[in-house]
């Protein structure tokens, strides 16, 4: 296998749990301008010119793909309508927010984080994580995703879901069990 592929193999690993969070943050931010695949194909392709540039461990790692995330979200933000300069602060204010959604994802979890061996076992959970969301059906995923990342109310769900509070609380219901059959 030559580094290349090994490259290539060691992102893919990381493509379901950086298009939740790009999924994340076009929501809120940049809606019907472009997808989450588009951010992070070009996430990937970033990563994977540097990747032999990167020194540090997985939580290193990882932190270090949110910032190409970032990066790429700020970028296209821009070519889409908000013209303005770079910005350094906007670049640092979606990181932050996909940090703060990274850890609302870790914690569907649970953790117990002492040892780099727990850590690394709790790395890999939350990469299964994300790989069984993404093959939950849309408005499983969609759901799970306002109700425990986003920490929205029932109420605020069916507002944006267009749907009853009751059945709000009952697709959540369906989404985790499918999730909780998803993980096993």
């Amino acid at each position: 296998m030559s580094s290349n592929d090994n490259h290539e193999s060691q992102l893919a690993i990381y493509r379901p749990w950086l298009r939740l969070l790009a999924g994340l943050e076009i929501h809120s931010r940049y809606q019907g301008k472009f997808s989450a695949s588009d951010v992070v194909q070009q996430t990937m392709l970033e990563a994977w010119r540097h990747w032999d540039d990167f020194r540090g461990d997985e939580e290193g790692r990882r932190a270090w793909l949110r910032q190409i995330l970032a990066f790429q979200l700020a970028k296209l933000g821009r070519a889409y309508g908000e013209t303005r300069k770079r910005d350094i602060r906007r670049e640092r204010s979606i990181e932050a927010s996909m940090a703060e959604s990274s850890l609302r994802l870790a914690d569907i979890l649970p953790s117990d984080q002492t040892s780099p061996t727990d850590r690394a076992i709790a790395n890999e959970q939350h990469l299964r994580l994300c790989a069984a969301l993404e093959r939950l059906p849309a408005d499983y995923r969609h759901v799970i995703m306002l109700r425990n990342m986003q920490e929205l109310s029932y109420e605020q769900i069916s507002q944006q879901m267009d749907r009853s509070v009751g059945a709000v609380k009952m697709l959540w219901v369906r989404a985790l069990q499918a999730l909780k059959h998803a993980m096993a």
